[in-house]
C-alpha cells in the first residue's frame, strides 16, 4: 500500500475547521510575537494532525511535527497565561492523531496524560480559577477521546480495505487453482492412454502393421476426443452461463465479506444474451469486491418490455458511473 508523503488538502481543511477554539487566545495576543507564535502553532498542528490521521509520511516526520506542536503549545501557555491553556488540548489531540493508530496506543495515552498534567501545573502557576482549569481539563479529555475514536476507526477501515483486497486476490488464485486442477484431471488419463497406445504402435509397427494401424486409429480418436474436452473446459471457464455465474458471484461476494442477494425472475435466455449477461455479472462482481467498499450487494435479472435486464447495485462509496445508476445491462 502506497503511503502519502504529505497530507491531503481535504484532510488539512478538515483538521483546520476544528481549531476554531484558538480564536480566544488569538484575541488575547497582545503582541505580534504572540500572534506569530500562535499562527506557527496552528499551522504545525493542522499539518501534523492531518498527517497522523492519514498515516502519511514516515514515523520520524510525524514525530517531528508533534514535537513542534508540543513545544510551541507549552511555551505559549507558560508565557501568556490562562487563556492559552487550551493550546494543550490541541497538543493532546495531535499526540493521539500521530500515535493513536496502533492496536494498543499506549504512547498516545501517555502523551494525553502529560498534556493534562501540564495544563494543571501551568494553570496553577498562573493562578487561574479552578473553574477555568476544570473546564479546560474536561474539554481536553473529551476531545482526546473523540480524536482517539476517529483515529482507531481510520485504522480499522484501512485494515478492512487491505483484507478485502487480500480476499479478492485469494478468490482469483483459488479459481486459477481449480481450473488447473480440472485440466490436470481431464488430461491426465487421456495422455496416459495416448502414451501407452503409442508404445504399442511402436512395438507392432514392423511385425503387425494392421494391428499397429488399429492402435494408431485409436490414438487419433482419443486425441480428437481430448481436443473436444479441452475446448469445452476452456469455453466453460471463459464463458460460464448466467446461472452458474450468478452462483459464483454470490460465493465470491460472501468470501469478500459482502452480503449478497441474488434474484432471477427471467426465463432461460438465448445463448448470446446468456453469455453477455454472465460476462457483465463477472466484471461487476470483480469491481464490487475490489473497488466499492460495500457491505451489501443486490443482483437481479428481470424481464422488462421483452428484454432481459441485469441490475447490480451496492451500498459502496465509490463515485457512481454516469449516467446510469445502478449499473444496468440489457440484452434482448
Amino acid at each position: 500500500m502506497k503511503i502519502a508523503r504529505r497530507p491531503s488538502i481535504g484532510g488539512m481543511v478538515w483538521v483546520a475547521v476544528w481549531t476554531f477554539p484558538l480564536i480566544d487566545p488569538l484575541t488575547q495576543a497582545g503582541t505580534t510575537l504572540a500572534a506569530a507564535g500562535l499562527l506557527a502553532f496552528e499551522l504545525a498542528y493542522v499539518y501534523g494532525a492531518a498527517l497522523g490521521f492519514e498515516a502519511g509520511g514516515s514515523p520520524r516526520q510525524r514525530t517531528v511535527f508533534y514535537a513542534i506542536v508540543a513545544t510551541l503549545g507549552t511555551t505559549l501557555a507558560i508565557a501568556y497565561g490562562e487563556h492559552w491553556l487550551i493550546l494543550l488540548l490541541f497538543v493532546s489531540c495531535c499526540g493521539i492523531a500521530v500515535y493513536g493508530g496502533a492496536p494498543r496506543p499506549v504512547t498516545a495515552f501517555a502523551l494525553c496524560l502529560a498534556a493534562l498534567a501540564a495544563q494543571l501545573l501551568i494553570g496553577v502557576a498562573h493562578r487561574a480559577s479552578w473553574g477555568t482549569i476544570g473546564a479546560t481539563f474536561l474539554g481536553t479529555i473529551l476531545s482526546s477521546m473523540l480524536v482517539g475514536a476517529v483515529r482507531q476507526m481510520g485504522r480499522l477501515i484501512a485494515e478492512l480495505q487491505r483484507t478485502r483486497e487480500a480476499l479478492a486476490d485469494a478468490a482469483v488464485a483459488e479459481e486459477r487453482l481449480r481450473f488447473s486442477r480440472d485440466l490436470h484431471d481431464l488430461l491426465g488419463h487421456t495422455l496416459s492412454v495416448i502414451v501407452v497406445k503409442a508404445e504399442v504402435v511402436r512395438r507392432l509397427a514392423e511385425r503387425d502393421p494392421a494391428a499397429a494401424a488399429a492402435q494408431a486409429a485409436d490414438i487419433e480418436q482419443v486425441g480428437r476426443q481430448a481436443l473436444v474436452e479441452i475446448r469445452e473446459a476452456v469455453t466453460g471457464y471463459r464463458e460460464t452461463g448466467l446461472t452458474a455465474e450468478l452462483t459464483r458471484a454470490k460465493g465470491t461476494l460472501s468470501t469478500a465479506g459482502i452480503a449478497a442477494d441474488v434474484l432471477r425472475t427471467a426465463d432461460p435466455l438465448p445463448d448470446a444474451a446468456d453469455r453477455l449477461l454472465a460476462w457483465v455479472v463477472r466484471e461487476a462482481t470483480t469491481n464490487v469486491v475490489r473497488h466499492s467498499n460495500a457491505a451489501h450487494c443486490d443482483i437481479s435479472v428481470t424481464i422488462t418490455d421483452g428484454a432481459a435486464q441485469l441490475t447490480v447495485a451496492d451500498d459502496g462509496d465509490f463515485p457512481p458511473p454516469p449516467p446510469r445508476t445502478p449499473a444496468t445491462a440489457c440484452a434482448a
